[in-house]
C-alpha cells in the first residue's frame, strides 16, 4: 500500500506541476489559494487531529501573518519571499504564548478561548491606533510579485509555483514532526492524557509548543494570501474564517495529511458551487453539503482514498 501512496503521490505532484498551463488565470489563482488553505488546515490538524485540542480561532493567526507580511513589504520594503519566515517566527511566537495558559483547558473550555481570538483581532485591527500601520477599515493594498527575469513565467503562474513549492516544504516538515518523537508524545496525550503524564510527558508543554508550531502553519498560510491576494483586510478575517478552517479538517479528515489538501479544496469550490446553484439559499446548500459528507463519511474525505488505495492493494494480492 505504501508503494501504491506513493506512486499516487507522484502522480499529483506531476499534475499539481502541470496545472499552470492547463487551466485559466482565474482558476489557477482558485487553485493557488487551494495550497494556501492546504497549509492553514494542516497546520490547524496538527493541533485537532493529532492533539486532540480544539481550535476556532486560527483564522486570526491567519491574519496575524497576512498583516505580517503586508506591513514588512510595505512599511519597510522587506522582498516578498523574505516575509514568510518573519510571518512563521511572529505566529509561532504568538502561538505559544496563547498556548501557555490555554493548555489548562480543554474541549468546549479551549474553543471558547480560540475564539475570542477570532472575534477580538479583527476589531484590534481596526483601532485608531493602529490605523496608520494597517489601513484601519481600508485595509492595505500590496504589489503583485513578479516572477524572477529568467523564467518564462506569468505573474499568476509565478504565484502559484511559489505556493506550491511553499506548501511542499511545510508539509514535509509537518510529516517529520508528526513521525518523530514528538508526534508519538502528541498522539498520547490525545488518546492517554493521564497515561502520558505517569510516563513522564509533560503534557502542558506539548499543548503549548503544537499550538504554537500550528499557530506557525497558519501565519505561514495568511502570509501567502497577502501575496496571492495582494490585499489585507480586517473583514477578509472575520470568524467565520475560523470556522471554515474547522469545516475543512473534520471534511477532509483529521489527523491525516491528504484531508488538509482536500479540505481545502471542500472551501475554496464548494461555496462557490453552492452560490453558482442558488444565490438565495447558498448557506443552506452549504449546510446540506455539510451534513452530507458528515453523516456518510464520519472520518472524512480522505477515508475514502485510503479505503480506495487499501482495495486495490487487495485486488492485486488477491489476484
Amino acid at each position: 500500500m505504501r508503494a501504491r501512496t506513493r506512486w499516487v503521490g507522484i502522480l499529483l505532484l506531476g499534475s499539481a506541476c502541470l496545472l499552470p498551463w492547463l487551466v485559466s488565470d482565474y482558476r489557477l489563482f482558485q487553485f493557488t489559494m487551494v495550497l494556501v488553505y492546504a497549509i492553514a488546515l494542516f497546520g490547524l490538524n496538527l493541533l485537532v487531529g493529532y492533539c486532540g485540542q480544539i481550535s476556532l480561532g486560527h483564522g486570526a493567526f491567519y491574519a496575524l501573518g497576512a498583516y505580517c507580511a503586508a506591513l514588512l513589504m510595505t512599511h519597510v520594503g522587506i522582498p516578498y519571499w523574505a516575509t514568510l519566515p518573519a510571518c512563521a517566527a511572529v505566529s509561532l511566537l504568538a502561538g505559544y504564548l496563547f498556548g501557555l495558559p490555554a493548555a489548562r483547558l480543554q474541549g468546549l473550555y479551549l474553543a471558547l478561548a480560540t475564539f475570542s481570538l477570532a472575534l477580538a483581532l479583527p476589531q484590534l485591527l481596526k483601532h485608531k491606533w493602529l490605523a496608520a500601520w494597517t489601513g484601519g477599515v481600508q485595509g492595505l493594498v500590496l504589489d503583485k510579485p513578479e516572477p524572477p527575469d529568467w523564467l518564462p513565467l506569468s505573474a499568476d503562474q509565478w504565484l502559484y509555483c511559489f505556493s506550491l513549492a511553499v506548501a511542499l516544504m511545510m508539509g514535509a516538515i509537518g510529516l517529520a514532526f508528526t513521525r518523530g518523537r514528538i508526534g508519538r508524545a502528541l498522539r498520547a496525550v490525545r488518546d492517554q492524557p493521564v497515561a502520558a503524564t505517569a510516563m513522564g510527558i509533560d503534557t502542558r508543554a506539548v499543548k503549548a509548543k503544537v499550538f504554537g508550531v500550528s499557530a506557525m502553519y497558519a501565519g505561514v498560510a495568511g502570509g501567502l494570501s497577502a501575496l496571492v491576494v495582494q490585499f489585507v483586510g480586517p473583514d477578509s478575517f472575520d470568524m467565520f474564517l475560523s470556522i471554515s478552517f474547522l469545516v475543512g479538517i473534520v471534511i477532509g479528515g483529521l489527523a491525516s495529511v491528504s484531508g488538509a489538501l482536500l479540505g481545502a479544496l471542500f472551501i475554496q469550490f464548494v461555496p462557490p458551487l453552492a452560490a453558482n446553484l442558488s444565490v438565495e439559499a447558498a448557506w443552506a446548500i452549504y449546510g446540506v453539503l455539510l451534513l452530507i459528507c458528515v453523516g456518510l463519511l464520519p472520518s472524512g474525505l480522505a477515508s475514502v482514498l485510503r479505503r480506495g488505495l487499501s482495495c486495490r492493494e487487495t485486488d492485486r494480492s488477491t489476484g
